[in-house]
């Protein structure tokens, strides 16, 4: 068995991309090795708050957090992506200080990037501590994403003004242009631009760990074995070691979980969208009007609109809603204008369908919990997920209309009952147990996501002997 490692792991800015981080960590520290997370914390609004830090650390006193401080990016007025990247450079001299002063025997035996944080491999170089990816999404947006330096600036136009065209992506099933990930939409935008250097920029890195597993993603993990992702170059190795998903457990049940106890088994639908999941007044009217005509029992989320986010924290669901509609459905339907607990929410027995904003940590949950889902891509790559979702695992259908703004009451309906009620719905539950059971296989002894994470530990030992290094981060076959 391979020796415990100490891994710094480091996640881009934003409590998003450093929850998946810490299920990182729980993972590396169930096979007994040692973690540091390093946060970036810059004194404006694109910090992650201490205090979410301070609540990650009093929940997981056996990960070492530590802020990394930042000076002021000194363009405030650039596009906040443009800004975030600059943040993350100006975070590297800290990221250094913080690698070389870890104690011996100890050290850093690797660094574990986010995606976005590509610039951390010129630290990574400098102090020889080999650098490996962690992609929190599918293998399959990451194999998309890996060609797009590559195949986009060819191509006559933004993604934005090919609606329906198809977009090819070497070794992966075509995709409409409108699916394509919100981020690269224009590629003549800022977003892109800072989107595509990230992009490139992944395949320097060791090898890529990704959170999914062998049975769920076969064409997007061949198309990477097969080289086919990076045109000119290695594509870099991939271990999917997944799913790795938040466990739940909150320390006060929620007041939700009690009424699911009331409820049928698989008799609710769960509605959540995510951190940032919010619809116009118009669109939260149509959904009601849908779940109502349904006639299924619901467990909604619902956000305030995002143009009143600001004037108000919680969202007024008498105003919101159609008039009556709390009223009429409060023997059926539970509405919550706060926070839910997700992860125990999709595990209940009583629910039986998800519709979800597709974000793949929320994917892999379902998966987990057999789970059928409704797509209503909103943002970042969740549209390309849905790709995945509905077309090649047969584990999701989508909702018509997400892509021009508006879901009708209609096609929700219509929705919830070809899931809830009909033979297609029946198909899609008896592939997810078939997918729970897979991903069980594949995180169990023996499985294949055990196996490549002890590959991934073989590489790092390799990576080692290759270029040993002393704890001072200088190589020794230098000296």
């Amino acid at each position: 068995m391979p020796a415990a490692k100490t891994f710094v792991l480091y996640p881009s800015l934003g409590v998003g991309h450093l929850n998946p981080m810490v299920e990182l960590a729980k993972h590396l520290l169930r096979h007994g090795h040692s973690v540091v997370i390093a946060v970036v914390d810059p004194p404006d609004s694109d910090a992650v708050s201490a205090d979410a830090v301070a609540r990650l650390a009093a929940a997981n006193p056996s990960i070492a957090f530590r802020l990394l401080p930042v000076p002021p990016s000194p363009d405030a007025a650039a596009h906040p992506v443009k800004r975030s990247l600059d943040t993350l450079r100006l975070a590297n001299p800290a990221l250094r200080d913080l690698l070389r002063s870890l104690p011996a025997p100890g050290g850093a035996d690797a660094l574990l990037l986010d995606m976005f944080c590509v610039d951390a491999l010129d630290v990574a170089a400098e102090l020889h501590v080999p650098a490996y990816f962690f992609f929190a999404s599918a293998a399959g947006a990451l194999a998309v994403l890996l060609d797009l330096p590559h195949s986009y600036p060819e191509l006559p136009s933004s993604f934005k003004d090919m609606g329906e065209a198809l977009v090819r992506s070497p070794g992966m099933l075509p995709i409409r242009a409108v699916d394509m990930p919100l981020m690269v939409q224009d590629k003549e935008s800022v977003t892109t631009k800072v989107r595509l250097h990230q992009f490139q920029r992944i395949p320097e890195g060791r090898g890529v760990l990704v959170n999914s597993f062998d049975w769920l993603e076969p064409t997007a993990l061949k198309a990477l074995a097969d080289g086919v992702c990076v045109p000119g170059r290695p594509t870099p190795r991939v271990y999917c070691i997944g799913p790795l998903v938040d466990g739940g457990g909150e320390e006060r049940r929620h007041e939700c979980l009690a009424w699911l106890d009331a409820q049928p088994p698989q008799s609710v639908v769960f509605l959540c969208f995510g951190s940032k999941g919010a619809f116009s007044a118009a669109q939260l009217k149509e959904i009601a009007r849908g779940l109502e005509r349904s006639g299924h029992r619901f467990l909604w989320a619902v956000r305030c609109p995002p143009e009143e986010q600001s004037e108000f924290p919680e969202p007024d669901l008498e105003r919101l809603l159609p008039a009556g509609f709390l009223e009429r459905t409060r023997n059926s339907g539970m509405v919550l204008g706060s926070w839910v607990p997700q992860a125990e929410v999709v595990r209940h027995e009583a629910v039986g369908a998800f519709v979800t904003h597709c974000g793949w940590n929320s994917t892999l949950e379902a998966i987990m919990s057999g789970l059928p889902m409704v797509c209503w891509p909103l943002y970042a790559e969740q549209a390309l997920n849905k790709v995945f979702m509905v077309e090649e695992m047969k584990i999701a259908v989508a909702l018509e209309g997400y892509e021009k703004g508006m879901v009708k009451a209609e096609e929700l309906e219509a929705k919830l009952r070809l899931v809830m009620e009909t033979e297609e719905g029946r198909k899609l539950r008896d592939m997810l147990v078939v997918a729970k059971k897979m991903a069980l296989d594949a995180t169990g002894e023996g499985g294949s996501s055990q196996a490549a994470f002890a590959e991934f530990l073989k590489d790092l030992e390799n990576s080692t002997m290759e270029n040993p290094v002393d704890r001072s981060g200088c190589v020794t076959n230098e000296l």
